[in-house]
């Protein structure tokens, strides 16, 4: 029988690992068995609690908190970010984009990857230097985009690139190329990249 949950304790903190493979109502229904274990590891100290381990949705790290918080005073931290870390991408999008299927990734993707998708990719994790993104419309990172992203790779000039902060040397929409130097992404830190109305790439 597989474990939905695997708790450990660390010198600073208590880690919950959760079975990403595993339904929520599996983890929740395991959860409530090991809450009271949980508990007798909080007499004497308040140890933060840590959940890693899968993607969890915003109502879904609710019910792990609320679950664990209901029998112990603790913080609980989710390795999930609750906002897709694109709160953290500051520059408004300045024109409208299309809704695309979109494929998501977890994880990042290391030098040598290659990840492709017809329509929008979201990569909830860093694209390290020599890794590749393409995508057919849009391409989200939430984290650094340090790779080659090439968005609209079908011709979509209207296709975006989104990071925490992209540090490419070279990105692509369409057939339109931009070039950057080490000076220019060190100076700017860009966030946004799309083609304006004289077909160049612009970055923000």
């Amino acid at each position: 029988m597989r474990s939905s949950i695997n708790i450990n304790l660390t010198t600073d903190k208590i880690l919950i690992r959760l079975n990403e493979k595993c339904e929520h109502k599996e983890i929740m229904a395991a959860l409530k068995n090991k809450v009271i274990e949980l508990k007798k590891l909080y007499q004497d100290e308040k140890t933060p609690i840590y959940v890693v381990g899968k993607v969890l949705k915003n109502s879904e790290m609710e019910d792990i908190q609320d679950l664990i918080q209901k029998e112990i005073d603790v913080k609980v931290d989710f390795e999930s970010p609750k906002t897709l870390g694109l709160a953290a991408i500051k520059k408004a999008f300045n024109k409208e984009i299309k809704t695309s299927e979109t494929k998501f990734h977890k994880g990042s993707l290391r030098s040598g990857n290659r990840l492709e998708s017809e329509g929008s990719i979201v990569i909830i994790g860093d694209v390290n230097s020599g890794a590749e993104v393409v995508a057919g419309e849009n391409i989200v990172v939430v984290g650094a985009l340090r790779g080659l992203a090439h968005a609209g790779a079908k011709g979509n000039k209207e296709a975006i690139i989104a990071a925490e902060i992209i540090e490419s040397p070279q990105l692509r929409i369409s057939n339109i190329v931009k070039e950057r130097e080490k000076e220019e992404i060190e100076a700017q830190k860009a966030t946004y990249a799309y083609v304006n109305a004289k077909e160049e790439i612009i970055t923000e």
